[in-house]
């Protein structure tokens, strides 16, 4: 949803163009030198402003106390003003230091930079995605569009159960983000082909930005800063490479096709090995023990010497799967014996005829190998157990101090995250099982007096639970999630077809805005209205879009004038500008809406010719800005 929310945005502002341009020429290796002229077009920053007002963590304040509120309220011309002189001698503000609590104890520290640096690192990432994207291995899954953790895990489970690499290589790098080295950075960024040296001097402005209490860093990019995901990518995807062009991705001298390839490369010294990478969390699979021995080996080298990156020696090992369990993003993964299959091995011998006494070639069975077939399992670790468990604790907590209707939603919010993101999991119903087990006694002893039996579900809900045999609760007329009411679903294949900056690619994400032209989206963002802020403009494309470009009250299809946005709450008694309370209408209907005189009145619905569901339509408008409905009736007008 959220993937599809952002490609709309950009055909709103009209972008979506000049970033298929941009991932196309990255494809065919060419070279940026002017890329801050696209980041300050007036488009980009306005689509940054849309992309980033929606993040929770834009109403979080950095070192000046602001948010995306304060910004909301000015111009366009002032924010586009504002972004456009920080390209010109760009000097970050220092950032904000907040520690987040681990499950493990430990705490996780996050740089919060100030809203304009945000709003001016979304800018910069808007256009280097595209160029980044065309040149990223295509199994990394972290901190990309439309990739997924179940899509790493997915592929994790194709490797064992179809390819049969059951020998699995864990590397984990010690503080990654805290010593990402930022010479290697740009250089990386230079090799992809960013060679807009003034924009590599800002982005080494961003990595050295001071931080609240501790200082300017040496090293490390900020988690929390826009920019940081996508620098993360960059430099792993080195690393990605370089593991693909040991086998998978090895150039041979002469052109294979894929199972011929394997056979080829099987009878060289190279070693098989694939990488599964989300962020710096990544598994290498490889087909025996000495392989894994020897990848292990050269890839701790590797992020050493040319990355400059330490691996943590106590939790990197080589695990056998079909012995030991492998944890992956919250989740430990097997490999379990299905059953057993026969492998039958001919050789083609000469045989004598007996009748004819001649002699000819037939393939004879000469041994049956019986082995075992395995298939993969997986299940929650203790450590997301423990965490899922501490999570329904403390919402548990909450309903017993306030069960409000509110902190109940929260509650099933939170259940329903744990059994989505885990029902991948083959034994996800016995690990919740386990979970509900301990929750339902803290649930009876905290929450005794005010659960009550029910079964009548909401219609989210019955979609979701309908079937499962479970005790039901509530709080007031609200159902309590229940817990361990979850089935395992697969994690599918990411498809390499879906991609952001391809026409193709974008047909399979989403239908594109077929019915509003281009040229009157562009009209539209770029024409604004003296002393409307930046929230109004922005919210009036949403609208008009979500209309279809037609009038709310009569239906009309609407040109480039002859309409307004009326805010249905008098702006003077809200000064709401939010999407909720803006309708677009005609302007004869915009007037109607705020007309007192039932001459006029009756002389515009005559010429409109408003009757049924429109009429009820403009009434409704009438009534919220504090006008009497109109009755066809008492102004005669037939």
């Amino acid at each position: 949803m959220k993937v599809r929310k952002s490609l709309r945005h950009s055909e709103y502002y009209n972008l979506q163009e000049q970033l298929d341009e941009l991932y196309t020429q990255s494809q065919e290796g060419k070279y940026f030198k002017k890329l801050i002229e696209i980041m300050i077009n007036e488009s980009n920053i306005l689509l940054a402003y849309r992309n980033i007002k929606r993040n929770k963590g834009s109403n979080t304040p950095g070192t000046d106390n602001l948010t995306i509120k304060d910004i909301a309220e000015l111009s366009p011309e002032e924010v586009v003003s504002r972004i456009g002189s920080m390209f010109g001698n760009y000097k970050p503000q220092p950032v904000r230091r907040k520690f987040i609590p681990k499950p493990n104890g430990k705490k996780r520290p996050l740089g919060i930079p100030c809203i304009w640096d945000r709003l001016f690192q979304q800018c910069i990432l808007q256009v280097l995605e595209p160029i980044c994207e065309a040149k990223f291995h295509k199994h990394s899954y972290g901190f990309r569009p439309n990739r997924s953790a179940h899509h790493a895990i997915a592929r994790m489970n194709y490797l064992v159960y179809k390819v049969e690499l059951y020998h699995c290589v864990d590397v984990d790098i010690e503080g990654f983000f805290d010593n990402v080295n930022h010479g290697k950075l740009l250089k990386q960024l230079w090799t992809i082909g960013i060679r807009d040296k003034k924009l590599l001097s800002i982005i080494s402005s961003l990595l050295k930005a001071e931080i609240e209490g501790e200082g300017i860093p040496i090293k490390g990019t900020p988690q929390g800063g826009i920019l940081s995901p996508l620098l993360a990518n960059v430099v792993l995807n080195e690393l990605d490479w370089w593991i693909s062009d040991q086998w998978e991705t090895f150039k041979t001298k002469h052109d294979y096709v894929d199972v011929n390839q394997y056979r080829a490369l099987k009878n060289t010294k190279l070693k098989e090995m694939y990488i599964v990478r989300y962020a710096d969390d990544f598994k290498i699979l490889c087909r025996t023990h000495t392989q894994a021995y020897k990848a292990k080996f050269a890839v701790e080298k590797f992020l050493s010497e040319r990355l400059h990156l330490k691996c943590s020696e106590d939790k990197s090992n080589i695990v056998n799967l079909k012995k030991q369990w492998s944890e992956f993003l919250g989740i430990e993964i097997k490999a379990k014996i299905k059953g057993y299959k026969e492998n039958r091995i001919w050789k083609s011998k000469w045989i004598k005829d007996e009748t004819t006494g001649k002699g000819k070639r037939s393939n004879v069975l000469t041994e049956i190998i019986t082995r075992p077939q395995y298939v993969t399992t997986s299940r929650m670790t203790e450590k997301a157990k423990n965490n899922a468990h501490s999570k329904i604790k403390d919402a548990i907590k909450v309903i017993q101090k306030r069960p409000t209707p509110n902190n109940v939603i929260k509650y099933n919010s939170i259940i329903t995250g744990i059994q989505n993101y885990y029902s991948v999991a083959t034994n996800i119903s016995l690990d919740l099982s386990e979970i509900d087990a301990k929750c339902l006694r803290t649930m009876h002893i905290r929450l005794s007096r005010k659960l009550a039996d029910k079964t009548k579900l909401t219609k989210a809900q019955k979609d979701r639970y309908d079937g499962y045999n479970r005790k039901l609760y509530a709080i007031g007329n609200i159902v309590l999630s229940p817990i361990s009411a979850q089935r395992n679903k697969p994690p599918k294949n990411f498809n390499p077809q879906i991609c952001n900056y391809t026409d193709e690619g974008r047909r399979l994400i989403h239908k594109r805005l077929m019915k509003i032209a281009p040229l009157m989206l562009r009209i539209l963002s770029s024409r604004y209205i003296s002393n409307r802020n930046i929230e109004y403009h922005d919210n009036r494309i949403s609208k008009f879009v979500a209309q279809n470009g037609k009038c709310f009250v009569t239906g009309n299809e609407l040109g480039i004038t002859g309409w307004n946005c009326h805010h249905i709450i008098p702006y003077y008694l809200s000064s709401d500008d939010s999407f909720s309370n803006l309708v677009i209408v005609e302007d004869e209907i915009h007037r109607l809406i705020h007309m007192v005189d039932k001459d006029k009145i009756a002389r515009s619905l005559k010429i409109l010719n408003l009757k049924g569901s429109s009429l009820k339509k403009l009434n409704v408008l009438r009534e919220k800005v504090g006008l009497y409905p109109i009755r066809l009736k008492s102004l005669k007008v037939g």
